[in-house]
């Protein structure tokens, strides 16, 4: 891995627990977005696929009921924590293998996928355009990239609600980059099909699609699961905010969440921008 890299891996090493912890909570959350990642997708049996930022390997596990026993599933991650859940999860599945790995500078054999799928693992990028040219030079010619990115702010609540939640009660962490590494980075859908094209991609179709999120559980479990990702973890672990804080910072979340809890669980709206490309 590049050393430019290495302050993300410690990022996720710090929050990998979480997103193994509330595994199922995550998947449940984002499962619409999934759905519409492996449509765009189009898997066939037999294929190869890489799964970029495959986390604790759901989006691989679903891959792989798609290609069927004569195809290959290789997710990779920089997360080992999150890795050991999926190999964990994956242990019985056949021909899904789990690697660890910065996809921007990994040596995977050139021309080796068929497609490319990624569920909000592409933003991290510390260059994205070392990391998709390396994701392209991975697939054959002709293969398909199928991924999803958060698109702005103000249009999900998601992450909006609970980080001006923690703002009013702990204030503003230093500002960012806006387009630093993060969940928010590719929300712009210009830049991202201008690094897609640079990197050797063509047929680049980019869409802002609204959607609802499904986080399961209760309005409390839903409001305090908001609390502890995105933006607001950032201001939680920054300010070092107090149990008190915390726990103020959801009873703000849970008033605002509400209004999207319906009788068959929370539907939270999200626009999210859904990309494909074809490698040239």
């Amino acid at each position: 891995m590049a050393i430019e890299n290495a302050d993300q891996k410690a990022f996720w090493e710090r929050f990998s627990e979480h997103w193994v912890t509330h595994q199922a909570d995550l998947d449940g959350l984002m499962h619409p977005v999934l759905d519409r990642v492996l449509q765009r997708a189009d898997l066939q049996p037999g294929q190869r696929v890489l799964d970029v930022g495959c986390g604790t390997g759901t989006s691989s596990l679903r891959a792989q009921k798609a290609v069927g026993a004569g195809g290959q599933i290789v997710g990779a991650d920089i997360s080992e924590p999150m890795l050991k859940r999926a190999r964990h999860v994956g242990a019985d599945t056949a021909n899904v293998e789990f690697v660890t790995a910065d996809v921007a500078y990994h040596a995977f054999a050139p021309e080796r996928f068929d497609r490319v799928i990624s569920r909000f693992g592409v933003m991290f990028f510390v260059d994205p355009l070392a990391a998709f040219t390396n994701i392209r030079k991975s697939m054959k010619p002709g293969a398909r990239l199928s991924m999803a990115c958060w698109s702005a702010l103000d249009a999900n609540p998601w992450f909006r609600i609970p980080m001006y939640a923690a703002k009013d009660r702990l204030g503003a962490p230093p500002p960012v980059d806006p387009d630093a590494p993060g969940p928010l980075a590719f929300r712009n859908i210009d830049r991202v099909n201008d690094i897609l094209s640079a990197a050797g991609f063509d047929s680049i179709q980019a869409d802002a699609e609204e959607l609802f999120l499904t986080p399961p559980g209760d309005l409390d479990h839903v409001a305090r699961h908001a609390s502890m990702i995105g933006p607001a973890a950032r201001a939680v672990e920054y300010f070092e905010a107090t149990e008190d804080d915390f726990e103020a910072i959801v009873d703000s979340v849970r008033g605002a969440f509400s209004g999207f809890m319906q009788a068959d669980g929370a539907r939270v709206p999200a626009r999210i921008n859904f990309f494909t490309a074809t490698a040239a």
